[in-house]
């Protein structure tokens, strides 16, 4: 049973090159992070598609769908940011603090990645944080660079689409 579901404490091979730091510290990064990375999207997945699916893994700070720079309409992909506060307590100086769970983030990679969301098998990692600028597809026709890949991607398909 437990094949079903990713392994929360193995970090994605993926290097994102444009992270400002040295391997070991994008690696500690995604090790305390509580955003992750939703990938394999339908170009169709709402928002609020994506909010329903996350809010059983814990609550919801942020989504920032992933947008063609130039249509500025989805491309397949999503940043969620993770938030449960899941404890209150009081130190020396009578301050009340709260942390946010990596614990929520761990089940949403874990219970999450394979979930078939518009028919399409998901894809959930590990995100170092979200940064402006991240939310637009790095590709050359303004989308993802994998679908530029795929040979049954057609860029045109979204110019008919309306919201």
């Amino acid at each position: 049973m437990a094949s079903l579901f990713k392994d929360p404490s193995k970090l994605s091979v993926y290097r994102d090159r444009r992270f400002p730091g040295t391997q070991e510290e994008f690696e500690q990064a995604l090790l305390t992070s509580t955003t992750v990375y939703l990938g394999n999207m339908s170009f169709y997945t709402t928002e609020e598609q994506v909010y329903e699916l996350f809010s059983r893994a814990g609550e919801i700070k942020k989504i920032i769908m992933g947008l063609d720079k130039n249509s500025k309409t989805p491309c397949g992909f999503c940043f969620v940011l993770i938030i449960k506060f899941v404890v209150d307590f009081l130190l020396e100086e009578s301050s009340n603090y709260r942390y946010y769970s990596r614990e929520d983030t761990e089940d949403a990679v874990k219970y999450i990645s394979g979930t078939i969301l518009d028919d399409r098998p998901i894809r959930v990692d590990f995100d170092w944080g979200f940064q402006e600028g991240r939310q637009w597809g790095r590709g050359r026709s303004g989308g993802q660079v994998r679908d530029e890949y795929r040979t049954d991607y057609d860029p045109d398909i979204l110019l008919n689409f309306s919201y």
